[in-house]
């Protein structure tokens, strides 16, 4: 899978902006600041449909202007137009002119793996932060496990509703409470079961990727839920369990949506016995065993972006690391300066030079 063409208008600092990308590595270059990662993050907006970032839509859109649109020309084994506009009417998705109703038949249809430095914190963060990144994953893996994610979230915003309303009138019937946690529960167990199936197939890769990296073994990630191993029945009975906690609180205390995702090593928990250096590398390693998942379960090559790793990681692991990429990906890096990529790296690839939002394109060979 190649980008072969990118063309914005009116996103984050371009008001027109068209390049044309080489299919192997292209690096951009550029100081903090220039619209280096805007790059990047036009690429990774047109394929999962909001930024990596976690800014709102409409900031996506370049001060002063009402809307915006990316398009990209995408080569797997044939090209397809892709369109994503943004405008106060809302966010329209299109594939070879054609409009895509929902956004859940649109993503997944172009594959991407990003590493930027925000991810390295991803272990001593919330599991919040672990679950977005679970999802996006399984997202691009798995054509239906959006549709279930948004229906078990309304089901939950319902259910929560009907909680408080239950506080404030306590003669209301728990009837509706209990269809509402059915239909969570049958929801729940299916995105359970391609969470634990996800987790799986990473640790498959994972710890071999480790070894090729650190000598060392031992790196797993686990995946944690009320949902695993349990059957309905089961589940039923312990909501019931928490209905007055539930009820005082105004929210659904157990789910899928209380997931978490457990990165170890030789079996002490990163997040509170590892080194920085050493979650760095657990991170790093999830997202090598994701190309592997992409590329050995799926037959899919995804589009790698890297953006700004050199300001948070070792130049030397970086530029290895590299060097062990399949060499049918297509790569996207982002620098402030190519003193930090080695030299054998820049052969055959494309530099776009940023100055003052001018982008200049140079062929290394």
């Amino acid at each position: 899978m190649k980008i072969i063409n990118l063309k914005l208008y009116n996103f984050r600092n371009y008001e027109t902006l068209s390049l044309d990308f080489s299919k192997k590595q292209n690096i951009i270059i550029g100081e903090n600041g220039s619209g280096k990662t805007n790059i990047v993050e036009a690429i990774y907006v047109l394929a999962i449909t909001k930024s990596f970032r976690g800014s709102l839509d409409k900031v996506l859109i370049k001060n002063g202007k009402k809307e915006m649109s990316i398009e990209g020309t995408v080569k797997d084994k044939i090209s397809h137009k892709f369109k994503i506009a943004l405008s106060e009417n809302g966010k329209i998705v299109k594939i070879d002119d054609n409009k895509i109703a929902k956004l859940s038949k649109y993503i997944s249809k172009i594959n991407v793996v990003l590493f930027t430095p925000e991810d390295t914190n991803v272990i001593k963060d919330s599991p919040t932060s672990r679950r977005n990144m679970v999802n996006i994953e399984i997202t691009q893996l798995e054509n239906g496990y959006l549709h279930l994610l948004n229906e078990y979230n309304r089901v939950l915003k319902q259910r929560n509703a009907f909680l408080k309303l239950m506080y404030v009138n306590k003669l209301a019937s728990p009837d509706y409470l209990w269809i509402l946690t059915e239909q969570m529960i049958e929801l729940g167990l299916k995105i359970s079961e391609y969470r634990q199936k996800f987790i799986d197939d990473i640790n498959k890769y994972y710890d071999d990727i480790n070894f090729s990296i650190t000598k060392k073994r031992g790196l797993k990630v686990a995946y944690v839920s009320t949902y695993k191993n349990k059957s309905a029945e089961e589940l039923m009975t312990r909501y019931k369990a928490y209905l007055d906690k539930d009820i005082v609180i105004g929210k659904t205390n157990i789910g899928i949506h209380h997931d978490d995702f457990v990165f170890s090593l030789s079996g002490h928990a990163l997040k509170d016995y590892g080194s920085e250096g050493e979650q760095k590398n657990a991170i790093i390693c999830f997202k090598l065993a994701e190309i592997e998942l992409f590329i050995k379960d799926k037959g899919i090559y995804p589009i790698l972006i890297l953006d700004d790793l050199f300001s948070e990681l070792d130049a030397k692991k970086i530029n290895n690391i590299l060097k062990k990429l399949n060499k049918n990906l297509q790569i996207f890096i982002t620098t402030t300066d190519l003193k930090n990529i080695n030299t054998k790296i820049l052969n055959n690839c494309t530099v776009f030079n940023i100055k003052k939002e001018k982008v200049v394109k140079k062929e290394y060979e």
